[in-house]
Formats: C-alpha cells, sequence, structure tokens
C-alpha cells in the first residue's frame, strides 16, 4: 500500500507595500486618468507609468507623507504629458475612431460627433495651459477637489489656487469660445 503524497503549495508572500498601495489606489489613478485622457487605453497606460515610476525609484517626493495626493497629482501630470504628446505628434487616439454603440439613439449622428470634438478641445485646451495651471484645473474641474485641498497637495495657498483657476478658465473660455463661434456660424 502506497502512502499517500500531498503536495503542499508555497504559502503566499505577504504583499509588499507597492502592491497594496496598488490595490488601494488603481481605480482612483484610473478614473483620474480616464477624466483627463477622455479614454481607456490612456488611462491604462497613465495608470502603468506612474507605478512604473514609482517602483524605479525615480521619483523624489517622499510618498508616506500622503499618498493619495502624490498619487492623483502624478496621474494628472501623466494624463496631460500623453495628451501635450499626442498633439505634438499629431497621432489619432483609437477612441477618437470608435463609434457609439449600436442602438444608442439618443442624440443625432451630427450631436455626437459635435459633442466628441468639443470634448477633445477642452482635452487639448487642458493641455495647453502651463503645466501649474492644467493640474489645478484638472484636480478642481475633472476631480472635484476644493481650492483649499488644491492648495495643501500643491504646497501653495488658496489665493495662488483661485488667481491660477481664474486665468485658465478665462483662457480655456477664450479658445472654446472662438471654437464654438466658428461651429455656430457654419
Amino acid at each position: 500500500m502506497r502512502a499517500a503524497v500531498k503536495f503542499m503549495r508555497p504559502l503566499p508572500e505577504p504583499p509588499d507595500e507597492f502592491e497594496i498601495l496598488f490595490r488601494e489606489q488603481h481605480a482612483r489613478i484610473f478614473r483620474t486618468a480616464y477624466r483627463v485622457t477622455g479614454n481607456a487605453v490612456d488611462a491604462e497606460d497613465v495608470l502603468q507609468n506612474v507605478f512604473l515610476r514609482l517602483i524605479r525609484g525615480g521619483e523624489t517626493y517622499d510618498i508616506k507623507n500622503n499618498p493619495e495626493a502624490y498619487l492623483q497629482r502624478a496621474a494628472v501630470n501623466a494624463s496631460l504629458d500623453l495628451i501635450r504628446g499626442r498633439t505634438r505628434s499629431k497621432s489619432v487616439a483609437l477612441a477618437d475612431l470608435e463609434t457609439e454603440p449600436v442602438g444608442n439613439n439618443s442624440q443625432n449622428p451630427e450631436t455626437l460627433q459635435a459633442d466628441r470634438e468639443l470634448a477633445k478641445l477642452i482635452r487639448t485646451a487642458v493641455a495647453r495651459l502651463g503645466e501649474k495651471s492644467a493640474e489645478m484645473f484638472v484636480l478642481r474641474y475633472y476631480e472635484g477637489f476644493e481650492n483649499r485641498e488644491i492648495a495643501e497637495m500643491l504646497g501653495t495657498t488658496q489665493m495662488v489656487v483661485g488667481v491660477m483657476l481664474h486665468r485658465a478658465r478665462a483662457r480655456m473660455r477664450k479658445e472654446i469660445g472662438q471654437y464654438l463661434e466658428k461651429h455656430h456660424e457654419a
């Protein structure tokens, strides 16, 4: 009679701090990147880039102080970099080529196309803002943070945040207004 041989699997190692941080924060980083880029594939790329940079240790910021704020800022900046790079290289995102799902009859094709063009214009206009202005704009209007929270994240005052947001809104209004005037006349 043979003795039964049990194969024992090694116990999994406890997750390291990066894995724990990823599990806790990946959904937030993805949502942030998606709101900025407007594209799930780009949001995945941003998510990977943010954590790869963190793992490689090229960042000088001490993440232990406030990992949520650091990762939020990293996602915003990586998303804006991606949009800026695409604008310079004139490449077309796959999402820009996608059509609406079949059966979506809530809007006519012209309205859907105009909405896509306006969303792309807004993303491009945000990417044209200065680095700090774009970061503040995204944190305020895409992510819903209050000026006080943005000031804390960026190590500045509420007054500076308010002034920069005011200037960013004025610039966005000007750029988007020009687009709307052209298309309204047509």
